[in-house]
This record gives C-alpha cells, structure tokens and sequence, in this order.
C-alpha cells in the first residue's frame, strides 16, 4: 500500500492533462503567498522587534501569549471565511453568478453576527482569561487591557474576513493580497509611531500596539466593502450587501459548510494556547521562547499556509464541474511544492537561530534556550505542511465534517491530555520537557496527515454534496 501512495504521488505530480499546470498554481499562490505574509507573520514579527526594543521579557511575552488567543480569534474568522469560499466557489464554477452575490449577503450579515459575539466575549472576558492563564501577574497586568482594544478590532476583522472570502471564492487572489498590503502599510506606521511616540504622536509602548492594530482592521474593512461594492467588473454578480438575509436556507447552509471548518481551525489554534498553558509554570523566560519559536514556525510555514488557500477554491470549483481528476492532481503538486518550499526555510532558520533570535531578545535573557528549542522542533514542524494541504482540499471537495472530526479528536483526545501530561513532569531539564510538550503538537498533526490520506484514497469524499439556495 506503502509503494502504490508514493507511486500515485510520484504520478500525480507528472501528470499534465488533469488539473492545472505548475505555472497557474504558482500564479494563484504568489498573491495567496503575500497575503499570509502580511497576515500571519511580517506585521508580527516587526511588531515584536520593536516591543524588544522595550527591553522587558514581560511585555515580550505579554504580546506573544495575547497573539497566540488573537491567531485562534482569526482563525475562526477565516473559517467562516471558508464557507464562503466553497459556496461562492461552487455556485461560480456552476455559472450561477446572481446566486453567488445573494450568498455573499447572505455570509456578510452572518459574519457580523458572530464577529459582534467574539468581540464582546474577548472584551469583557479580558481579565479572566489571563488569570485563567496562570500568568505571572506583571503579565497580567500588562495584558488584559491590551486584549480589550485588540477586542474592538475583531469585530472588523471578521466584516473583511467574509468579503475576501467572496473574492477568493470567484479566483481573485489579488485584490485581498492588495488589502492586506495597504492594511500592513497602516499597521506598521501606526505601531512605529505609538510604540515609541515617532511623528508627534504620544509614546503607549504595548498598548501602542493594540491601537494600531485596531487602525489596520477598520481601514482594511472600509477598503473591501468599497471594492466590493463600486468594482463595475462585479456587477455581473448583482450584489446588494446592505439588503436582508435572502434565503434562511443559504444562511443555515452557510452555517453547516462554516461551523466545521470553524471548530477544525480553532481546535488547532487553540491547541497553540493550550501549549502556553502547560508551559506557563516554568516561566517567563520559557514563555518568551515560545512566543519567537513559534513566530520562526509560523514563518517558515507561510507557503503551506498560501497553498492551503489555493487549494480550497481549486477543488471548489472543479468539484462544481465534477473533475475528481484534476482534484487528486492539484492536490499532489501542491503537496510537493509546499514541502519544498517549507523544508527550505526550516533548513535555513536552523543554521543560525542564536543570530534570529537575538534580535528579539536585546538584554540575552532567552536566546540560548530558545536557539537550543528551535531545531529540534522544527524537524516535527514538516508534518504541519501535509495536513493543511489536505485540510484544505478537503474543504474545497464539502468533506468539512470529516476535517472537523478530525482535528477535534485529535487535539482533545491526543494532544492535550499528552502535553498536559508532560508538563506534568519534575525534572531539572526545563529544556527537555518544553520540547516534549511542544513536539505532542506536531506528532497529532502526522496522525491528521494520515486519516486525511485514508479519506482521499476512498471515494467516498466525492458523495459530499452541498445545496446551495440563495
């Protein structure tokens, strides 16, 4: 069975008469490659920069704990998101374009709904949270009314997260890539100068931070809803945002094709807060290393992450046209360029992780553990790339559920009782057992590989079907 995968595997990626060649693939994931640049990591890893630059390990940390809970916020965001790249995605391949604007109404409102929840939960949960955290109390000080204005940005976040959806779902990569580049712009210029009070403005250090994000996020909203709305090359769709729900069952639709894809991604983002939690005890210091390893990780996991994307409305749309073919073979190319691209990073951050690090770490008070944590985890870090490429064909193909199940049994029924277990552990070597804790993260993720390969070898993936009414 073992032959006959890497045979199909090494076939797929040589087949030129079923899905798109090398070079279209390339030219959806540049601006999908940008974009999670913009969005995952480059604002993250300046920002953090310059809160080094502060000179306290506490605020470092601070803001690495609160961007951990942020990342998991957005990923829900982005996996309602999904759900309106599938049902846009299917209903455009169909040729049904009144259909798909009524589905964008239908996803917008549906987004704010919940966008508004999110919001107020993190906000006036701020300080419980923390405490839940088990955090030293300088960082809980610090932190708790950071997260309440990040919170205000959350609700907009979540507006422009169902408007790119749309434009993903119809094969427009570059006009988010184009937000998310003016949105960056923003940030950075805002975080420069309310961290340190540059251009007139007044000196916030951390909470400059959260100011300037809440910036990026309304701009960025304003800047889609524009797009959307006065683009004259979108009339064909005869979009009406500002109308009411079309169809209760477009929305409860939207909803099942959502609501898994939500639980999937906040199940692996969360399982990066669970980490912080089970790590808190030893530290600040240990809490800090954790904080830059896994902004390098999530650095070096950027083109599995923009092919993730590409993914999903690839298959999207030829799952509406029926081309299981093209499917199967996209998915392997994509498997093999994302390897490529990923294993490559990790080699060259692993040659000089002391000369990264420092640059986050001005007083030399956690570079060496976190130089020492760095390449060990990242040799387990390449099992992230093939269950986002497979997660995100899944999607595409409907098989929402089956990514959700997944995920969902794996973290809370492998990952966290095993990390929670490990941190259990008394012994001298903190070094050891923060790399046991972190390493349960990827071996679940290799276990998620494998189920999501099962399900790809079977045909029932193809039966999954959705009915979409606007």
């Amino acid at each position: 069975m073992k032959k006959n995968i890497l045979r199909s595997y090494v076939t797929g990626i040589k087949d030129q008469s079923h899905g798109e060649g090398f070079s279209k693939i390339l030219r959806y994931f540049f601006p999908e490659f940008v974009t999670a640049i913009i969005l995952y990591s480059l604002p993250l890893l300046i920002d953090a920069r310059w809160i080094a630059h502060l000179q306290s390990t506490s605020a470092f940390a601070t803001l690495g704990i609160t961007n951990t809970i942020l990342h998991s916020i957005t990923k829900i965001a982005e996996g309602l998101s999904v759900g309106t790249i599938v049902m846009t995605g299917q209903l455009n391949g169909m040729g049904s374009t009144k259909q798909v604007g009524r589905a964008l109404t239908n996803a917008f409102w549906t987004t704010i709904i919940v966008g508004a929840l999110v919001s107020c939960v993190l906000y006036f949960g701020a300080y419980r949270l923390y405490a839940w955290y088990r955090l030293p109390e300088a960082m809980v000080v610090l932190g708790a009314p950071f997260l309440r204005v990040r919170a205000i940005g959350v609700f907009f976040t979540f507006v422009y997260f169902a408007l790119i959806g749309f434009m993903r779902g119809i094969k427009d990569t570059r006009t988010p890539m184009m937000i998310f580049i003016a949105g960056c712009v923003l940030f950075l210029f805002f975080d420069y100068a309310l961290i340190f009070g540059a251009f007139g403005f007044p000196a916030w250090g951390l909470m400059g931070s959260a100011v300037a994000s809440v910036i990026q996020s309304i701009v960025m909203c304003l800047i889609a809803l524009f797009y959307v709305l006065k683009n004259s090359t979108l009339r064909t769709y005869q979009i009406q945002l500002f109308s009411a729900f079309t169809s209760t069952k477009s929305v409860w639709e939207l909803c099942k094709l959502s609501l898994p894809v939500v639980i999937d991604k906040a199940a692996l983002s969360w399982s990066y807060v669970w980490l912080g939690y089970c790590l808190a005890p030893m530290g600040t210091c240990v809490l800090a290393s954790f904080a830059v390893v896994k902004d390098l990780e999530r650095f070096a996991l950027l083109p599995a992450i923009a092919f993730a994307q590409v993914i999903t409305f690839l298959v999207s749309n030829d799952y509406g046209r029926h081309d299981w073919d093209g499917i199967k073979t996209n998915s392997k190319k994509i498997i093999f360029m994302a390897s490529i691209s990923v294993l490559g990073i990790l080699y060259l951050c692993s040659l000089w992780p002391v000369e990264i690090i420092r640059m986050f770490d001005f007083k030399g008070e956690f570079t060496v553990f976190a130089a020492k944590m760095f390449p060990v985890v990242s040799i387990l870090a390449f099992f992230d790339v093939l269950q986002l490429i497979l997660a995100g064909a899944l999607r595409g193909a409907a098989n929402v559920q089956v990514v959700m199940w997944t995920r969902l049994l794996v973290c809370a029924g492998f990952f966290a009782p095993l990390a929670y277990m490990f941190s259990r552990i008394t012994t001298p070597h903190i070094l050891i057992k923060c790399v046991l804790v972190y390493s349960c993260l990827y071996i679940g993720n290799a276990v998620m590989g494998l189920v999501y390969i099962r399900r790809f070898r079977a045909e029932a993936w193809k039966t999954k079907s959705i009915e979409v009414e606007a």
